[in-house]
């Protein structure tokens, strides 16, 4: 959840890395919000016709774009990648698919031009 967090509180900075267990987690919860968005709405009975969803899970959606595309474009810098690899998406399935592996690929060590490592550990001197 603190993962979930940290990616909130850096809805719009593109710059920077993002390590695999903050993107993944960000995912996880992402979803179960979104799973609970839609099943509020069943209760609440806003879902819109057979689609199973409505106006809540469609406002979460709105909500989470932008920190959604700021953690993909940070965990691929933390691979090596630009952030207009996103772009792959277009791509049909192969793009998806090629995303998935870099998003699952460890991230290089050390610092890059994107920044430091994020894995490294912070020395307090």
């Amino acid at each position: 959840m603190q993962q979930y967090l940290q990616a909130l509180r850096n809805y719009a900075v593109f710059t920077g890395r993002a390590r695999r267990k903050e993107y993944w987690m960000f995912v996880l919860f992402n979803m179960l919000f979104a799973f609970a968005a839609a099943i509020a709405d069943n209760i609440i009975g806003f879902s819109i016709g057979g689609l199973g969803y409505g106006y809540i899970y469609m406002l979460y959606t709105l909500a989470m774009i932008v920190p959604g595309i700021s953690i993909g474009v940070r965990r691929l810098h933390d691979v090596g990648k630009s952030g207009w690899f996103m772009l792959i998406l277009f791509i049909p399935l192969i793009g998806a698919i090629w995303l998935l592996v870099l998003a699952c690929t460890e991230g290089t060590q050390g610092d890059s031009e994107y920044g430091p490592d994020p894995k490294a550990p912070a020395f307090a001197f």
